[in-house]
């Protein structure tokens, strides 16, 4: 079993996932797309193999991403921690090959990329094991 959950813990991760994305809601409506985005980003990626946790917790990450206007004020924000998971998210996003989550995500990866450089990538990239 390992670090990982299975199955049985499932509904328990979903029913968290739930509360944070009420929670990213509530900061999104208050105007603070980058706080939510944070809020998205913590505890993941959810330690379970189960597709339901992975895609609700994708769902809520990609509300966080799709509400940052402007990428830089949000890296003046965003603590260097949170670059490696967001990384992975913005694969993410861009293989779901929607034209609006691709153009975020590709204009997230260009900034991420200059202040975190290349071994982002190959850290995203490389963990099999963390998935998102």
């Amino acid at each position: 079993m390992g670090e990982h959950v299975e199955a049985d813990n499932a509904e328990a991760i979903i029913t968290r996932i739930e509360h944070k994305s009420r929670k990213i809601e509530s900061l999104l409506k208050q105007y603070k797309p980058v706080e939510a985005l944070k809020t998205a980003l913590e505890g993941s990626p959810p330690k379970t193999r189960d597709e339901r946790c992975k895609s609700a917790n994708w769902i809520v990450v990609h509300r966080a991403l799709m509400a940052i206007k402007d990428v830089d004020l949000m890296f003046t924000s965003l603590d260097p921690e949170y670059y490696d998971i967001l990384m992975k998210y913005l694969y993410r996003g861009l293989s779901t090959g929607d034209r609006p989550t691709c153009d975020q995500c590709l204009r997230i990866h260009e900034k991420l990329t200059q202040r975190a450089g290349p071994g982002c990538i190959l850290r995203a990239l490389s963990d099999t094991v963390n998935t998102v």
